[in-house]
């Protein structure tokens, strides 16, 4: 088709993702009439509308939808074609976009940016952190190339390569530390502090106290882990959060931690990535290098003292 680019199939792919003329700008890097030009130019190209533009969000016309489909495939193919060439230069270059969970990606990311930019000096690594869900859907529609999640992920078009292991603490006032380490059945009557619907931390966390609903009394939400310790710090509740955040997200809130009793929650963290990705070779290496980073320094927290009241 006379005209037809792929710079026009990514901006349409990123608008019928978005649904919105400024986020899909955003996420392509460009200005929103920059954006909107090429959408038009594409639409006078196929000789019909695609998007049918509102005054606050867009909704794609019956051709908008189909087209949007193939598009993906398209945009797929064209990525794993480059994956294949990268994969076949050998040492791994170019650009890499991997995903990391939230409550990963804070504590992780900074050694993971360092170790593979001093493995693959050609990388050029895009990270983006999200919640599972939203790295799994862009997994499968070849916007991401790998994640770094908690596992299981159990979909059958992603391989899963485990990396380490790491327990939940429980954070508590500080003016908690002397008492007892209450057990899970314990947990479940006091006001516990959690994540809101989306991360996968918080079913984790749930599924330990065994909980499957809970009251609003019962039960309070945060946006991230660090507002969660704060919360605590206030006298609100209790929370749980993954030992590597322990360091960072307690130095400034007055609480304690404490681990708690056997078996103590703990989750695996791995990464994942489409089994027919060309890069699969530089990826397990990838997760080889990150497994060896993780082993070999004492990560926070699992090397100090421990007894049953604390950390």
């Amino acid at each position: 088709m006379i005209g037809l680019s792929m710079r026009h199939l990514r901006y349409f792919d990123a608008l019928a993702q978005y649904g919105h003329f400024g986020r899909a700008a955003e996420a392509c890097a460009i200005s929103q009439p920059a954006l909107s030009l090429q959408i038009k130019e594409l639409e006078e190209i196929l000789g019909t509308p695609l998007v049918e533009r509102g005054a606050r969000r867009i909704r794609l016309t019956a051709l908008g939808e189909a087209f949007a489909l193939r598009v993906r495939d398209i945009l797929r193919a064209v990525d794993e074609l480059g994956a294949l060439a990268r994969a076949s230069q050998g040492p791994l270059v170019g650009q890499l976009r991997i995903g990391v969970i939230p409550t990963v990606a804070p504590y992780l990311l900074p050694r993971v940016i360092k170790e593979l930019a001093a493995a693959f000096p050609g990388i050029d690594l895009r990270p983006r952190e999200a919640v599972t869900q939203r790295l799994i859907e862009d997994l499968a529609e070849g916007r991401m190339d790998t994640a770094i999640v908690a596992l299981p992920i159990s979909e059958p078009f992603l391989h899963e390569e485990a990396l380490f292991d790491e327990e939940f603490v429980l954070v508590r006032p500080q003016e908690d530390a002397a008492k007892p380490v209450p057990k899970p059945e314990k947990l479940r009557e006091m006001r516990l502090l959690l994540l809101e619907e989306g991360h996968c931390f918080r079913d984790q966390a749930l599924s330990f106290c065994e909980m499957t609903a809970a009251t609003p009394r019962d039960l309070m939400e945060g946006s991230s882990l660090s507002t969660l310790v704060q919360m605590v710090g206030a006298g609100i509740g209790v929370t749980l959060i993954p030992e590597m955040a322990a360091p960072i997200e307690t130095r400034s809130a007055a609480v304690s931690l404490a681990r708690l009793t056997e078996p103590r929650p703990r989750r695996t963290i791995g990464m994942v990535w489409r089994k027919t990705n060309p890069l699969a070779p530089q990826l397990t290496r990838i997760a080889t290098i990150l497994r060896t980073v993780e082993s070999g320094e004492n990560p926070p927290n699992r090397g100090a003292k421990t007894s049953g009241k604390g950390i």
